[in-house]
């Protein structure tokens, strides 16, 4: 019973999750005018959180095929027999459809709304096209950018130019993140038919170029929170240190291209995003 659990909790992706709360959190705390209504602040991270699990299940049941072909992911519940394709089925529609209706009902419309966005996007876009192009790495970065987008929408009601920026800071910043996940799980990928662009062009040329290039760009945008009074001046000094050195990182994994430093930007991506947010939201 208790295997069981682990293998159903395992299926929610339980720490991409938890970055979605967080980076949602930090949307709501951002778009809250005044002080953070924390009843509705807690609604909108369970609807979220669960918006977040089933679709993960529900990412996992459609590529349960894909991942068993892979190293890295041949050991998840259904590659691995732990649990059976209709039950993942069933319990990443229930989450679906549960976390639907607590937007709905518990937050708002909007957020609701922003959500099915999300499940169209990740689900009927994003991965389906992960074996046709390379392209689906930047159409599954816009459903991908979606929980600041929704935290504040859970808290205002509406969307404005600087909920835009904290969705454009979590766009940016997820090209870097995945393309040295794909770099150091080419072979993975290849072997899968998952066509990440290391898998395309092995020499990591381009692959480099789009790491350094989105870094770069994602520096500058970083900065606007505090440019449009979102954030104050010590939020604006931490985002451009965080930024230089983000930068620093993606240079040296694009001009390497070893496993070594892919992996070190990896890290470094992990640690930015919540250092990023966190700071914004406490120099609000």
């Amino acid at each position: 019973m208790k295997a069981r659990a682990a293998a159903y909790l395992e299926l929610t992706k339980p720490r991409i999750t938890f970055l979605i709360a967080l980076t949602s959190a930090a949307g709501f705390c951002l778009g809250s005018r005044g002080a953070v209504n924390y009843v509705q602040f807690v609604h909108a991270i369970i609807g979220i959180a669960l918006l977040s699990s089933g679709i993960a299940t529900l990412n996992q049941f459609m590529e349960r095929d894909l991942d068993a072909l892979m190293r890295r992911t041949a050991d998840r519940p259904l590659p691995s027999g732990r649990l059976f394709p209709f039950e993942a089925l069933w319990f990443g529609v229930t989450l679906t459809l549960m976390a639907e209706a607590y937007l709905a009902l518990f937050v708002n419309v909007l957020t609701a709304l922003l959500g099915l966005t999300v499940i169209a996007g990740y689900l009927f876009v994003y991965t389906p096209l992960k074996t046709r192009t390379s392209l689906s790495t930047a159409l599954g970065a816009f459903p991908g950018a979606m929980p600041p987008l929704m935290g504040w929408a859970a808290a205002r009601g509406e969307i404005d130019v600087a909920a835009w920026v904290l969705f454009a800071i979590l766009f940016l910043w997820q090209f870097p993140h995945f393309l040295a996940i794909a770099w150091m799980y080419r072979e993975d990928y290849g072997r899968a038919g998952i066509r990440m662009l290391p898998v395309l062009e092995p020499d990591g040329r381009v692959t480099g170029q789009q790491i350094i290039a989105y870094s770069l760009m994602l520096l500058p945008v970083s900065l606007l929170p505090a440019v449009l009074g979102l954030s104050g001046k010590i939020y604006l000094i931490a985002a451009l240190v965080l930024g230089i050195l983000f930068v620093v990182s993606s240079v040296r994994a694009a001009l390497s291209k070893s496993n070594q430093h892919a992996r070190q930007l990896l890290l470094a991506s992990v640690l930015y995003l919540p250092i990023l947010f966190g700071v914004m939201v406490l120099n609000r």
